[in-house]
């Protein structure tokens, strides 16, 4: 077992540098039976560490060995003629001053054992060593020197010490060891601990470490350790721990180390939840730990999943829809455990809007609610404002609302409310409106002034009703009549039907006026009268004949008026020119036709078992000429003043019935007779600057 130890000994301590490869020096060398065994002839060490020079002997017989002695000669010395004393079994005995301390003895002489330590090397350590052993022979001192050596070389200490650091967790105490080069029993190295951080600053760890040495295999082998204990945390990942060995010389060497710390942070999302539609979608999910985590992106009730393991994930999505909307999670697995974290969800909204939808009945009665909701689907919800055209309808209606619809109310309606209305949708910078025509419509109605009238065998009926759209009238009564007129005038939403017709024995004392415009019939039973005054009759018979002869004076007015001009300035061209024109005469027939509904304001329409053709004359005046000097020549001519006159002759035939008053105008052709004569009334002054030219 002994053989064993030392032979563990010898190996840590002689360095992978010592030759064994001389069997000489394996194998003892005798003198006169004085015998030596080296196991090794040369060794090379680092400064700072040790050396064992491993060494036996066996004296000759009745020498008894009271010391042994070791010597030193220099490398550069060829032999050894001037030996130094490094080692001397008697502590009295003066040694060489550099090595006192330093070397010791392994084992005791008795058991011949003459292998010794040196501690502390210095590169001046190097040079070959040989043992001297004194003792006694018949009780007289004697000594003997062996002659074989053992070459020392001691070069630059380039050994490490060892840092041995164990799994770090964040919150958890650890410690780290740094163990010296070596196992030597000299003094005790001086050990510390620095620390360089990932900003490259380094300093001192004072605290929190021991240094000790570990006794092993023998008292002559030592190794010295050093401890540091901390709390590690996230900063000290990845950085630089360093151990630093200063020996009694000055020597130093160090070992470091990076440190590695498991920790886990909080998920970081970096996100624009917010993203128009059509655009793109970029969410980075992190989580900052060691070793890395594995990300998982998903979206709520949604199959999508992206898995990344670096501790970072980007979820990118194209051309993005209202569907992408809604929840997105990002998960987090750090060494099979889930991130616990509630920063881990972000909800993303799609920026859009569609076009304004308006929804309501635009066709409203007479009375009812007018009931419009303008909506737009968008994302912020837009701001609804509705206006009208009618500046005077939405003073206290207007209606704002930023939810993205807005409803309309008007209670009783009234004509006034038909129109268009405007809905304008302000999304975000974009305004955009869209509009509708309301129309106000009410049921036909037969109102006061309706009524009948009989004089002598001559029946007029008057039926007034309104509406809108405007109604038509009509007559049953009139179903299998075949002979009578009917008048119908339009006035706004007015209609006035006049209908008059022979009756004979009659016995009725009611007729019938139904009024419908689409959206209902209102129906009327008009009570005869009879006996009328004489005025009342005149104005229901003889209304046609009224409105003819006033529109005929009017017409014959404008004509006399017209021809006069004309007339005059034919005499003037004549006297110039010494040339007759001719003023032609023009008449036309056009017929007038009533469809119901396309009579304008005032119009009157003339009936009797169908339509009446009307004569008008139309006067060309193409065939005038006109004068440059024409002014002049007009002051020079008479003092008469020529004008037209026109003699209308209409002739009518009258039916007399029963001998009574009451003649009907039949719807016979009336001829217009136009003839120009020539007047002479006095000149006036100034008169002729104001002929117009024509």
């Amino acid at each position: 077992m002994l053989v064993l130890i030392w032979s563990a000994v010898l190996f840590s301590v002689t360095g992978s540098d010592a030759d064994t490869g001389d069997s000489e020096m394996r194998n003892p060398h005798c003198d006169r039976e004085y015998c030596i065994t080296l196991n090794v002839r040369k060794l090379t060490e680092e400064a700072g560490l040790c050396v064992v020079i491993p060494c036996s002997f066996k004296t000759a017989e009745g020498f008894e060995t009271q010391h042994i002695v070791w010597y030193k000669c220099e490398a550069s010395e060829a032999g050894c003629d001037r030996p130094v004393m490094i080692f001397h079994t008697n502590k009295s005995t003066d040694v060489q001053p550099e090595f006192e301390g330093r070397v010791s003895l392994i084992e005791h002489v008795i058991q011949n054992n003459c292998s010794i330590i040196i501690n502390n090397l210095k590169e001046s350590d190097s040079g070959s060593y040989h043992l001297r052993v004194i003792g006694e022979v018949n009780r007289k001192t004697d000594a003997f020197t062996f002659i074989p050596k053992v070459n020392v070389s001691v070069k630059g200490l380039k050994q490490k010490p060892t840092v041995m650091i164990p799994t770090l967790t964040e919150g958890q105490q650890a410690t780290l060891t740094c163990t010296a080069p070596g196992l030597c029993s000299g003094s005790v190295p001086e050990i510390t601990w620095t620390w360089r951080g990932a900003g490259g600053t380094e300093s001192y760890i004072a605290r929190n470490s021991t240094d000790y040495k570990t006794e092993n295999l023998t008292a002559f082998t030592q190794s010295h350790v050093s401890t540091l204990t901390f709390n590690a945390l996230a900063k000290h990942h990845n950085s630089n721990i360093t151990c630093k060995i200063s020996f009694t010389d000055k020597t130093t060497t160090e070992g470091s180390s990076t440190l590695t710390v498991n920790y886990v942070k909080k998920i970081k999302i970096t996100k624009d939840t917010s993203v128009k539609e059509g655009e793109a979608l970029n969410l980075t999910c992190s989580v900052e730990s060691f070793p890395p985590s594995l990300i998982i992106w998903s979206k709520h009730s949604s199959n999508m999943s992206l898995h990344n393991d670096t501790g970072s994930a980007t979820l990118s999505m194209l051309n993005m829809t209202t569907k992408d909307s809604g929840q997105y999670i990002c998960t987090a697995k750090y060494m099979n455990n889930i991130v616990n974290n509630t920063d881990n969800k972000v909800n993303v909204t799609v920026i859009y809007k569609r076009k304004p939808q308006i929804i309501g009945n635009t066709t409203v009665k007479l009375g009812d609610v007018l009931n419009l909701t303008c909506s737009v689907e968008s994302f912020p919800p837009a701001l609804i404002v509705w206006r009208s055209t009618n500046t005077n309808l939405l003073t206290k209606t207007d209606l704002h609302n930023d939810t993205g619809s807005a409803t309309l109310v008007i209670q009783n309606v009234t004509a006034e409310h038909s129109g268009q209305y405007i809905c304008a949708t302000k999304h975000l910078h974009t305004t955009v409106t869209s509009y509708v025509n309301v129309t106000v419509t009410w049921f036909s109605k037969i109102v006061n002034g309706s009524g009948c009238v009989l004089q002598s065998e001559v029946l007029t009926c008057v039926c007034i009703s309104e509406g809108f759209p405007l109604p038509t009238v009509k007559w049953p009564f009139l179903k299998n009549s075949t002979d009578y007129s009917v008048f119908t005038t339009v006035s706004n939403h007015t209609v006035n039907s006049t209908v008059s017709l022979t009756v004979k024995n009659n016995g009725s004392t009611t007729l019938e006026c139904v009024s419908n415009n689409g959206m209902g019939e209102a129906e009327e039973s008009l009570t005869i009268q009879k006996n009328l005054p004489d005025n009342n009759i005149f104005r229901l018979e003889y209304l046609n004949v009224i409105i003819v002869l006033f529109t005929g004076t009017i017409l014959a007015t404008i004509i006399c008026f017209l021809a006069k001009n004309c007339y005059s300035k034919k005499l003037n061209i004549q006297k110039l020119r010494t040339s007759d024109e001719i003023l032609e005469m023009e008449t036309h027939q056009n017929k007038l036709v009533y469809n119901g509904q396309a009579l304008q304001d005032n119009q009157t329409l003339s009936s009797n078992s169908g339509p009446k053709e009307v004569e008008y004359a139309n006067i060309n005046f193409s065939l005038l000429k006109r004068n440059s000097d024409w002014v002049a020549a007009r002051k020079q001519e008479s003092t008469k003043t020529d004008y037209a006159e026109i003699k209308k002759v209409v002739e009518e035939q009258w039916e007399d019935d029963a001998g009574e008053e009451g003649d009907i105008l039949e719807g016979q052709e009336k001829n217009v007779i136009m003839e120009l004569k020539q007047c002479e009334p006095e000149r006036v002054e100034g008169r002729d600057e104001a002929v117009n030219e024509m």
